[in-house]
């Protein structure tokens, strides 16, 4: 029978050491996501009013035929919800690589995690 230890902080440090990047990325933003008391973007359930941190990947204008939308891609490290604010073609500092927390209504629709017009802050990191 072998028992499972925590693993001490030589292995910690080896592990970050031999890790790539993105790896790494997503840990730390587990770590901050943790630490500012959101919820993790995986465990986010359809329907919850949820308060996820991350850092936005990527924004997209997408003008529609009736309300053009404003398309941001937040990934916490966990996971990536898609910040739909409709109505609007741009808003100042919602742009890739700025970090955000953002609060509302989850919603999962044709597979993908969705908040629409979700309230938002915008860090200074």
């Amino acid at each position: 029978m072998t028992e499972t230890r925590p693993a001490g902080w030589l292995s910690r440090t080896l592990q970050r050491l031999t890790a790539d990047d993105a790896t790494v990325d997503a840990e730390e933003l587990r770590a901050e996501s943790a630490s500012a008391g959101c919820e993790p973007v995986s465990s986010c359930r359809k329907g919850e009013l949820v308060t996820v941190t991350g850092r936005l990947k990527s924004v997209v204008y997408t003008p529609r035929e009736t309300v053009p939308t404003l398309e941001a891609e937040l990934f916490d490290g966990s996971g990536s919800v898609t910040l739909v604010w409709l109505g609007r073609r741009r808003i100042p500092g919602i742009e890739p690589g700025r970090s955000l927390t953002a609060r509302g209504r989850f919603g999962a629709f044709d597979g993908r995690r969705v908040i629409y017009n979700p309230r938002y802050e915008l860090s200074s990191s």
